[in-house]
């Protein structure tokens, strides 16, 4: 992961009224980016597959940031309308997921990690069509490994 994506967790969120030129020297190169529907786009600062944090910084069509949030928590991902998103709005509001996994009859499962002291990741789901249709609160299968050195 390049360095300057680590160092941006520990980065105060960008001011609203910030430059693009000015917030790319401090966080650098986002790991995508997004259009918006008023021309303006958001860039995406993503840390997984196994980080926990996903900062989306809006730019208003001026290149000045409108807003900065991360946006892996329960509270976004339930907020989020079921059947409303199809794969490139979910990615749009949480980011690239950090593990995809299909299921029975032709959809996805998308699960992300975030932050919290539980052994627990976000999950959405995805129907063979290709919409959002729920979400859930699971928990992380990594934790399940052995890490006593015994197989």
């Amino acid at each position: 992961m390049p360095a300057i994506l680590l160092a941006a967790c520990a980065l105060p969120p960008p001011a609203p009224g910030t430059a693009e030129a000015e917030m790319r020297r401090q966080w650098g190169a986002p790991t995508d980016t997004h259009a918006l529907p008023d021309g303006g786009r958001r860039l995406e600062y993503a840390t997984g597959p196994y980080g926990r944090s996903t900062w989306m910084i809006d730019l208003g069509p001026d290149a000045r940031v409108r807003m900065a949030q991360q946006v892996l928590t329960p509270e976004r991902l339930f907020a989020l309308p079921a059947g409303a998103l199809d794969r490139a709005a979910l990615r749009r509001e949480l980011g690239r997921p950090g593990e995809v996994r299909g299921v029975h009859g032709g959809g996805e499962t998308w699960y992300w990690r975030y932050e919290t002291h539980d052994c627990l990741w976000l999950a959405a789901s995805i129907s063979a069509e290709g919409r959002f249709t729920g979400a859930a609160i699971l928990p992380d299968p990594a934790c399940d490994a052995r890490s006593d050195g015994f197989d």
